[in-house]
Parts: C-alpha cells; structure tokens; sequence
C-alpha cells in the first residue's frame, strides 16, 4: 500500500445548532491493490489537547516539514491506517474516545513519524 497524500481540518459551524467546531478531520489518500482511496478520520478536537499533556509531543505544530507545520490533526488519518490496516476497506473512522486517539500515537518515534511525512512531500508516496 503506497501513501500519497496526508491533509486535514479544523470543522467550521455550518449552522448556527452545530456541533462541527467541536472537530477535525485528517484525510490519508493511499493507493491499494491499484486503487486510488482517501479514508478520512473524524475526530473530537479536544483530543489535540489530551495528546499534548499525556505524551512526549510537546507542540502543535509537532513539526515541520519542507517550512511547513505539522499539525496533530495532519497526522491523525496516517497513523490510524497505519496502525488499523484494516481501515484500507474503510471511508471514514469516527474517534470518539480519548483511548482510540492516544493510541494511535503510542509507541511512535516523532523522528520516524517526521521522516514518514518527508518520504511522503519529497518522493510522492510512503510504502506501508
């Protein structure tokens, strides 16, 4: 499976009784079995916030690469693919429990996770 292209957003109100601010989304376009497929991660925003004070990453944006930040919510769709390969079969995950969302950042490097979005801007795609 060849990763080509990680983006996201912070949700905006469409209506004046809606929750969208409250969210964002991170979107991973991947090449599977010859098919291109973009599966997009909903999530609560608060859990940016959790992430910061419950693991080693120490800001947001967590990095940058070619002069661009790195965002939390730029990561988000990459690292549940990664870590769910089953997701590939999937349009959108919805993560709403704080435990779903801190896990998907355990055990990962942030060095590695730089390099994996580097491969990504610089070569076109990142082979998983």
């Amino acid at each position: 499976m060849k990763v080509t292209a990680i983006a996201s957003e912070e949700l905006e109100k469409s209506k004046s009784n809606s929750p969208e601010e409250f969210f964002s989304r991170s979107d991973v376009t991947f090449e599977d079995e010859g098919k291109h497929k973009t599966l997009s991660v909903l999530y609560v925003r608060y859990f940016d916030e959790q992430l910061l004070e419950q693991t080693s990453i120490q800001s947001n944006p967590v990095f940058e690469v070619n002069g661009k930040g790195m965002y939390i919510r730029d990561l988000v769709a990459l690292l549940a693919l990664k870590k769910n390969p089953e997701y590939r079969k999937r349009y959108r995950v919805y993560i709403n429990e704080e435990d779903q969302f801190l896990s998907l950042f355990e055990s990962v490097e942030q060095s590695a996770l730089e390099e994996m979005v580097k491969q990504i801007h610089e070569h076109g795609y990142l082979e998983i």
